[in-house]
Formats: C-alpha cells, sequence, structure tokens
C-alpha cells in the first residue's frame, strides 16, 4: 500500500510540474512582442502644488506629457491609455492655471505605421482619468479592459467625479454595448506572460500600471499615474486628489520592488524625460 501511495504522489508530482512548465512564459528571445510610444497630448500647470499633500511641489510649475502605447502581441494589438481629446487638436486650452494641447490623434498615428483601428482587439486603461480615456470611442470594437473598482465608478450614477468624463465609455455602457474585461487583481493580456497588468490601487479605486516584457529591451513597467514626474517617485509623494494615501504608498512600494527585482525599465507616463526612454513614435521597442 505505502509503495502505491509513493507513485501516485510521484505521478501527482509529476504531471503539476508538466502543466507548470506549459504554462510557463516564453523566453524573453522567443516573445513576438514590440511597442509603440503615442503622442497623447501635452498638461502644463502653473502650480505643482496639487502633487504633493505635504506641500512638497507648492509653487512649482509643471510641465507633463500624455503618453499613450501601443503593444502587438503576434498578429494581437493592445492599446493602453488613450490620451487626451482630440478636439484639443489645432485649439489648446488653458484655464486656472492647467495648459492642454494636442498634436495628433491616436488613429492617426496608427496610420502612419499601417495599422487599421480595427486591428486593436483590446483597449486598457490605466485609470478612468480624462487625460487618459479621451479617445476611447475611436475603438468601439475592442473589448475594454478596466479595474473593478474603476469600473464600478463609471457605472454608477454620482455625479461630479473629479476628473471622469463618462462619455468616453459609451460604447461599453448600455444595453448592445462592446465587450468590458473586468480584472480584480493583476491580469495576463495575452496568456503567455508577456504582458501584464499590474494592480496599483491608490490614485483611482483600481489604478493599475502595465508591465510589457520585450525579447531585446527587456521588461518595460509602465505607471500609469502612480508617479507623474521623477521628482515625486523619488519622495514617494502622494497627490493631494488621491483616492487613498495608504493604498498609494503601498502600491508605489509594490511597483518599486517589482522595478527592482526585475531590473525592468521605468516609464512615467507623465515625464517629458521618461517617456523619452523609449524610442520616438514612429520607431518602437523591440
Amino acid at each position: 500500500m505505502r509503495k502505491l501511495i509513493l507513485a501516485a504522489a510521484l505521478a501527482a508530482t509529476t504531471l503539476t510540474a508538466g502543466t507548470l512548465q506549459a504554462k510557463e512564459a516564453p523566453t524573453a528571445g522567443t516573445r513576438d512582442v514590440e511597442m509603440w510610444r503615442l503622442e497623447c497630448g501635452g498638461i502644463h500647470l502653473a502650480d505643482g502644488a496639487t502633487f504633493s499633500d505635504t506641500h512638497l511641489f507648492d509653487g512649482q510649475p509643471r510641465a507633463l506629457a500624455g503618453s499613450c502605447y501601443l503593444i502587438r502581441h503576434g498578429d494581437d494589438y493592445l492599446l493602453w491609455d488613450t490620451g487626451l481629446p482630440k478636439s484639443l487638436i489645432g485649439a489648446p486650452t488653458s484655464e486656472h492655471g492647467v495648459s492642454l494641447s494636442l498634436e495628433s490623434s491616436i488613429v492617426d498615428q496608427l496610420a502612419q505605421i499601417g495599422v487599421d483601428p480595427k486591428a486593436i482587439s483590446k483597449v486598457a486603461v490605466s485609470h478612468y482619468h480624462f487625460d487618459h480615456t479621451s479617445q476611447l470611442p475611436d475603438f468601439p470594437n475592442a473589448t475594454l479592459l478596466i479595474s473593478e473598482k474603476d469600473w464600478e465608478v463609471v457605472n454608477s450614477r454620482e455625479e461630479g467625479i473629479p476628473y471622469l468624463v463618462r462619455s468616453a465609455f459609451d460604447p461599453w455602457l448600455g444595453q448592445g454595448a462592446g465587450k468590458v474585461e473586468t480584472i480584480a487583481k493583476d491580469h495576463d493580456v495575452f496568456g503567455d506572460g508577456s504582458v501584464l497588468i499590474k494592480a496599483t490601487p491608490g490614485h483611482t479605486p483600481g489604478h493599475n500600471s502595465l508591465l510589457v516584457r520585450l525579447p531585446k529591451t527587456g521588461d518595460v513597467l509602465l505607471t500609469g499615474d502612480l508617479y507623474h514626474f521623477q521628482e515625486q517617485a523619488f519622495a514617494h509623494s502622494v497627490p493631494q486628489y488621491n483616492y487613498s494615501r495608504v493604498l498609494t504608498l503601498s502600491s508605489m512600494s509594490r511597483f518599486d520592488e517589482t522595478a527592482k527585482v526585475l531590473n525592468a525599465k521605468v516609464v512615467i507616463q507623465h515625464d517629458p524625460g521618461h517617456v523619452a526612454r523609449l524610442p520616438a513614435f514612429p520607431k518602437s521597442a523591440q
């Protein structure tokens, strides 16, 4: 009997090991993954005070980049964040110390590299703020990937939620709407470990960041709005308007540790110096 038990245990162990091996992500050299950095707007603030609840940036002007990212995985395309509204093209605005501008739409940039907007099968947003979601309606046939907590906010009846423009989500709201895939924790977008949405709540209830594992460039971590610029990352400074200070600090710690363990290239999506860490469009990172 004892021999039978040992044999069964050995067989189960072997089966489990084989199953785990089959699910392992491909090595970096075999991944067919490519990423483009897209121009998605510019933001200038006369006073950066709101980026710190401890007054670290009071009175300091801030110029922020708006950046979105196109990831090709084999024949599939994922769009990460969709930037400021197209109405700003040729018509920049300035009000209450905040200036917004946009040079080119995502659709026009896709045309430059021969990608049909209908080829975008998935569009993911780091969070629901308008400077990350305004061009969503140009991709109504794509599956929307968004955190459960942020989707709850979008679907709520509460009015006047700061930085939320619900009309950007119209293609996925209501009867006959497009497909939505809500994310509770981390999410493997393509099922092979090459593109991972990482839960980093705090800026909004369900804020996410993105890990892209490129064959030549290596691991790249996109912050979403976990950080807005380098000095904020150094100080772990929490914006005044964040949903939760505790969750933000926890997410910052987890993100930094992940970047260290993986020796990843960190790209703070709003920092002009950081977005320049990736090739300028139309070149791609591979």
